[in-house]
């Protein structure tokens, strides 16, 4: 593990964050169980470079990758997230605007992830995908011995490259907007993250 982060409000700048498994935990402060309550922590990444192969951001904090490039190391499958919101109600989920995904040439099936728990929220705004994301995007990860993907929420906006696929869940623009960092992140401090230096 390259960062293990629970706190709310971190902002991390031009970070190269070097792994393989598990290599970013972007987490909330708390759970007190899989039911809840849980405490959300905001995190926003910016022009940020992470690698890994297996479940590499995984967690369940309410994080921003904005301008970042996601790279996928050589593996024979790969999941760029497990992302581990707990309940449908908890304030959790990642958001990837604007960024680049990139794979070494032995990356084979490269996935945009998976449910690490059954409520696993993760959006691609405007992001550019290479030939390796394999079509259906999204791997399922059965807990309890029930699927994951029909309760989890997964989507695109403007994918772009390659590995695009419009037949993916796909935002609308108004739907899209809600996903926006001033949105996303803002909680009852309105906090801009764009302000922090």
């Amino acid at each position: 593990m390259a960062l293990k982060i629970t706190g709310d409000r971190g902002v991390f700048r031009h970070v190269r964050f070097l792994g393989y498994q598990d290599t970013l935990y972007a987490n909330s402060k708390r759970c007190e169980s899989d039911k809840g309550p849980c405490e959300p922590a905001r995190q926003y990444f910016a022009d940020c470079y992470i690698e890994g192969n297996v479940d590499f951001i995984f967690g369940d904090a309410l994080a921003y990758f904005e301008n970042c490039e996601i790279h996928s190391l050589a593996h024979s499958l790969v999941y760029l997230t497990a992302q581990s919101r707990h309940y449908a109600e908890e304030r959790s989920g990642y958001v990837f605007d604007h960024c680049r995904i990139t794979a070494d040439a032995g990356a084979k099936r490269v996935y945009l992830g998976r449910p690490w728990r059954a409520y696993g929220t993760v959006v691609f705004l405007n992001t550019s995908m290479p030939v390796e994301i394999v079509a259906e995007g999204w791997h399922e990860w059965e807990h309890d011995g029930k699927p994951s993907l029909p309760t989890a929420f997964y989507a695109e906006y403007r994918s772009t490259g390659p590995g695009a696929n419009p037949a993916r869940r796909q935002l609308t623009t108004t739907e899209a907007a809600q996903f926006e960092w001033k949105t996303f992140l803002a909680g009852e401090d309105r906090w801009d993250p764009t302000k922090v230096h």
